[in-house]
């Protein structure tokens, strides 16, 4: 026989699994709930604008993840050069002195690139493997590019570093301007947003560079110039953004980036829209509007981002 004491705690022992997968049920269904708003805020952005919008979203604080057309592929044209940097930074942690390497080239390397903002202006000694690599994050200097993925050894390598981080979906094909041709169901050149969003949480705030690394391709990032009106326009004044464009034929208009607001967690997040014709323009606005969409639904699960974004 039990005593009543034992009886009590039996049933309380029947009872509590079933209230935790109660609770836990509940918390899943709320979030399930939000990405289905979050969803149908994309779809009828997606509407409005025309085209395809793919975006991918990682809050580092509770690890939500939110992302529409996550697993598609889009042209990611400058979007790459971080994954380049990022695998010869990967290089300079076996030799020591790369960053410091000078590589020289000639007019016809900044012209054949298309876009040399500042490796046209040091065309009489070069530019050392730091410097370029500055030039290609916070200028998207091509020909920056171009001297990079040569001295990793050709586009197969920044490839074969994006599976060594285990990236399965990143791939680069040609090297710039060409990559940018962003032609409709062309699998060349390409990525997922939620591919790159979980290599670049990798990259950024992960362990597959090492510190002095990693804090080279942070500094980098925050010193983007070309920015401003895409992940960032779609933010509170005073968020620090970390965030690398893209930007290529039939309207593709790309952003990713790292988000640090104010005594939150860093925020992930990786946006791509293209468009149906060729000669269809960029839209700043559209990586705006994602941004701000996605940002909000993070914070009803996020109390620091319901704070900072001021609502109850």
């Amino acid at each position: 026989m039990f005593s009543k004491n034992k009886q009590i705690l039996i049933v309380m022992g029947l009872i509590l699994p079933f209230y935790s997968y109660a609770i836990e049920a509940s918390q899943v269904e709320a979030k399930s709930s939000d990405s289905s708003c979050f969803y149908q805020q994309m779809s009828k952005l997606e509407s409005t604008v025309g085209g395809r919008i793919g975006i991918a979203v990682y809050n580092t604080r509770n690890k939500e993840t939110l992302s529409y057309r996550g697993n598609e592929r889009f042209p990611f044209c400058s979007t790459g050069k971080v994954m380049t940097v990022a695998a010869i930074l990967k290089a300079s942690e076996k030799e020591s002195d790369l960053l410091t390497k000078i590589i020289k080239y000639t007019k016809t390397d900044t012209d054949k690139s298309a876009y040399a903002p500042i490796t046209s202006k040091y065309l009489a000694k070069g530019m050392t493997i730091s410097e370029l690599s500055q030039a290609a994050l916070d200028y998207s200097d091509n020909t920056a590019m171009n001297l990079l993925v040569a001295e990793a050894g050709g586009v197969g390598k920044i490839t074969d570093y994006a599976r060594l981080i285990g990236d399965e979906k990143f791939r680069l094909d040609r090297m710039e301007p060409e990559l940018n041709t962003s032609i409709p169901a062309d699998k060349r050149d390409t990525t997922t947003p939620l591919a790159m969003t979980m290599s670049l949480d990798k990259l950024v705030l992960g362990q597959s560079l090492e510190s002095n690394s990693q804090i080279y391709l942070t500094k980098w990032l925050k010193a983007n110039t070309t920015g401003d009106k895409r992940i960032r326009a779609g933010l509170p004044q005073g968020w620090i953004v970390g965030d690398k464009t893209g930007t290529g034929a039939y309207g593709t208009t790309n952003d990713i980036g790292v988000i640090w607001a104010a005594k939150c967690d860093p925020i992930v997040i990786s946006i791509y829209y293209t468009q149906d014709q060729k000669a269809a323009k960029s839209n700043d606005s559209v990586i705006a509007s994602a941004t701000k969409v996605a940002i909000d639904a993070l914070a009803k699960n996020d109390v620091c981002l319901r704070s900072q974004l001021n609502l109850q």
